[in-house]
């Protein structure tokens, strides 16, 4: 049975031991709960001797009520546990002198979804800087990484780092919270005092959870739109969409696992696809489809779309590439709709000088690769394998499981 760094933690009063007499804050969000789902901030509470001060909640809140990326929750005072709760989604984004004088630990305990656009992966960075900074310290209580372990997608180019490009790593990073703070330590060099409360039975490459633990753990919306494991593992390629003008089906009760528009025909487009590069587009099944969002894209219009199907037998872990299933759909629509008005000119998580197509990629080299009417399948797979090698090297130490 896997135990996360929260259910340790509550179960150890060694640990507890260590923690007394400090004044100790939590960041979480809605899925920091125990095995049987009590919230994180009241399991802590009802602990002896654990004097807790403050809380602070990441993007969409520590309630997870933000729907939509740049919606700001403000900071609030917990009525049920007497402390402040700060936003590191609101006015600020690093924590302020103020915030870090309100702890003497942190603790982490925020449930991710691998890959390196997810904005808990910033804070945890800037929260271990923050740390160094003001001489606190800090405890990550792992949890899996749902998607287990496979690599994918470009790394971060220099100068491209944002709120949803923390350091130079692929798309799917293949890692956990604990595993990504040793790594941010070493990489940045950051003289700060943190440990990592490793799980127990956390077994990456066994079916059929391959990262997730199916059957032993209830699934809880880490984000407003990853509400299950299909999701999460659509999602290192899904979430590109947002930096397009293609619905990737908010609004429906499907999110990020579909994408589509009024004005494309998605069963041309999905033979396109199998027609550039059939190879990329194992270890799932893919299903035009249509549907009409009900808020954010295309209100109201009926999208001819593609679900990406990762949920049944055809699913092949170590074979599935969505960040390139879902690049190779941008390939096709362009080759389909030279002209389309593809990709979506707006300020993306506070960048607003650059494409955020290029931001969530961290670097424009797909952008061009999907423009380049020569470009080939092949041409992006040396970038790509190049860089997924090169990762696959460097994360190796800074394995815990």
């Amino acid at each position: 049975m896997l135990k996360t760094g929260l259910d340790l933690l509550i179960e150890d009063a060694s640990l507890h031991k260590s923690l007394a007499g400090r004044r100790v804050a939590l960041l979480a969000h809605p899925a920091s709960v125990t095995i049987e789902l009590t919230h994180a901030l009241d399991a802590l509470a009802q602990l002896p001797g654990i004097n807790l001060s403050a809380a602070f909640g990441p993007q969409h809140g520590l309630r997870g009520d933000k729907q939509d990326n740049m919606v700001e929750s403000p900071d609030f005072y917990d009525p049920v546990h007497g402390i402040p709760v700060f936003s590191l989604y609101g006015e600020v984004r690093r924590p302020t002198t103020v915030m870090m004088d309100s702890f003497d630990v942190l603790l982490v305990d925020l449930q991710d979804l691998g890959c390196r656009i997810y904005t808990f992966v910033t804070t945890l960075r800037y929260v271990l800087e923050a740390a160094a900074q003001h001489g606190k310290s800090v405890w990550i209580l792992d949890r899996p990484n749902p998607i287990g372990r496979p690599i994918e997608g470009l790394t971060l180019r220099a100068g491209w780092e944002s709120f949803v490009g923390a350091g130079p790593m692929p798309m799917r990073h293949g890692l956990t919270m604990g595993e990504l703070a040793h790594w941010f330590v070493s990489h940045y060099r950051l003289d700060v005092d943190y440990r990592v409360i490793r799980m127990q039975c956390w077994q990456p490459e066994t079916s059929p959870g391959y990262g997730w633990p199916i059957g032993e753990r209830t699934w809880v919306n880490p984000s407003p739109n990853a509400p299950n494991l299909w999701m999460a593992r659509a999602y290192a390629g899904t979430v590109m969409l947002e930096g397009t003008t293609l619905s990737e089906g908010r609004g429906t009760t499907r999110p990020l696992e579909l994408f589509g528009a009024p004005d494309i025909d998605a069963s041309h487009v999905l033979q396109t696809m199998y027609s550039l590069a059939p190879q990329w587009l194992v270890g799932c099944r893919l299903r035009a489809c249509w549907f009409e969002p009900t808020f954010h894209k295309h209100t109201g219009k009926l999208c001819s779309g593609i679900q990406i199907h990762v949920e049944d037998g055809s699913y092949e872990h170590a074979v599935f590439k969505p960040w390139r299933v879902q690049v190779l759909a941008f390939k096709a629509i362009r080759q389909l709709y030279p002209d389309y008005p593809l990709w979506r000119d707006f300020p993306y998580e506070y960048e607003r000088d650059r494409l955020a197509i290029d931001v969530i990629n961290g670097g424009p080299l797909m952008r061009e690769w999907v423009e380049d009417r020569h470009a080939t399948a092949d041409d992006l797979d040396r970038l790509l394998q190049k860089d997924e090698q090169e990762w696959f090297r460097v994360r190796e130490p800074y394995l815990l499981y």
